[in-house]
C-alpha cells in the first residue's frame, strides 16, 4: 500500500522531493524488515524510477544502492549503463558488477566510466589489462594511482607504448618502486621522442637535426640508466633495447668508452645468441680471432670494428 501511495504521488512532485523520497525507498529495501510483497513492490517502484526524466532521481537511487550486496541486481546493471553522473557511484564500487560487465564498460564508455573503474578497490589484473589496453589516459592515469590494482608487467609496457609521451602519466610510472630499468629506458625514449617532436614544431631545428640530438642525448642516458642497473635487470634491459631498436653499434661504442663492460657484454650475448660466459672469455681473450669471429654473428657493422 506505500509503495502504490509512493508511486501515485512521485509522479507530481519535484525532481528534488522525488530524489530524496527515491533515496528513502531504497535504504528501506536494504535495511528495513519489510514483507516479501513490500520487497517486490519496492523493487518494482525502484525499476520504474530508472526511467524518470531527472537525473538527480537516478543518481540518488546509485548513491543508496552503491556499494550494497543485497542492492537489486537488475536495477544495479541498469544505472551501471546510465549517463555517467548517474553512474558513476555503482562504476566505482557495486559489488554486483563482474569483471564482463565492467570489461564491456570500459570499452565502450566515456571517459568518465573508464576513470571509475580504474578507481576500483582491489582491482584485478584483467580489468587492469583492458584499461591499459583500450581506455584513455586520464582512466590509465588513475589506475596507475590506486593502490589497490593488481597491474601486470604486460599492461604497464601497453601504458608506456601508448601514452609514454604523456609527462603526468610517465612522471607517475617514474615514482613506482616496481618499475623495472626495461620500462624507465622505454619511457626515457618516449621522453626523448617528445621533446624532438616539440623542438620541430617551434622550428627549433629542423626535423633530422632534432631527431638526431634526441637520440645522442636518449643514448647518453640509457649508458647512465645501465651503469644503474642490478646485474640480474641488466639482460632484460639489453633484451628491451634489441626489440625496440635501440641496440646499435653507436649505443655499444658508447657503453665502452663510459667504461661499461658489462653492457657491452651482455649486448653481444642477445646479439649473437650466446651464452654470457662464453662471450666473456672471447672479449677478454688475447686472442682477437674469437672476438672476431663474435663480432661477426653479432652482426655489427664492419665500420665500426676498429
Amino acid at each position: 500500500m506505500i509503495v502504490r501511495q509512493f508511486l501515485h504521488w512521485v509522479r507530481q512532485a519535484p525532481a528534488g522531493e522525488r530524489a530524496e523520497a527515491t533515496s528513502a525507498l531504497a535504504r528501506a529495501y536494504l535495511y528495513s524488515d519489510l514483507s516479501s510483497d513490500d520487497r517486490a513492490a519496492a523493487e518494482g517502484a525502484m525499476i520504474m524510477l530508472l526511467d524518470d526524466p531527472s537525473s538527480l532521481v537516478r543518481g540518488a537511487l546509485a548513491e543508496a544502492l552503491a556499494s550494497d550486496e543485497n542492492a537489486p541486481r537488475i536495477v544495479v546493471h541498469a544505472l551501471a549503463s546510465d549517463q555517467p553522473d548517474v553512474a558513476l557511484p555503482v562504476l566505482t564500487c557495486s559489488p554486483l558488477l563482474l569483471e564482463d560487465d565492467l570489461v564491456d564498460l570500459i570499452a565502450t564508455g566515456q571517459a568518465d566510466v573508464q576513470v571509475a573503474i580504474a578507481s576500483r578497490a582491489s582491482l584485478p589484473r584483467s580489468l587492469a589489462a583492458a584499461i591499459a589496453e583500450v581506455a584513455g589516459p586520464e582512466a590509465c592515469l588513475e589506475l596507475l594511482e590506486n593502490p589497490d590494482a593488481d597491474i601486470a608487467p604486460f599492461s604497464m609496457d601497453r601504458i608506456i607504448d601508448r601514452f609514454g609521451h604523456h609527462a603526468p602519466i610517465r612522471e607517475t610510472m617514474l615514482a613506482r618502486d616496481d618499475l623495472s630499468m626495461a620500462m624507465r629506458q622505454a619511457l626515457l625514449s618516449k621522453l626523448s621522442q617528445t621533446l624532438a617532436g616539440f623542438v620541430t614544431a617551434r622550428q627549433w631545428m629542423g626535423p633530422e637535426h632534432a631527431e638526431y640530438a634526441a637520440r645522442e642525448a636518449c643514448e647518453k642516458a640509457t649508458v647512465a640508466l645501465a651503469a644503474d642497473t642490478a646485474y640480474e635487470e641488466l639482460g632484460a634491459l639489453v633484451q628491451h633495447l634489441r626489440q625496440s631498436g635501440q641496440l646499435t653499434a653507436g649505443m655499444l661504442l658508447r657503453a665502452l668508452l663510459s667504461g661499461n663492460v658489462v653492457l657491452f657484454e651482455e649486448a653481444l650475448a642477445e646479439l649473437s645468441d650466446m651464452p654470457i660466459d662464453r662471450v666473456t672469455g672471447y672479449i677478454h681473450d688475447k686472442n682477437i680471432s674469437g672476438f672476431r669471429a663474435l663480432y661477426r654473428k653479432a652482426g655489427l657493422p664492419d665500420a665500426a670494428y676498429p
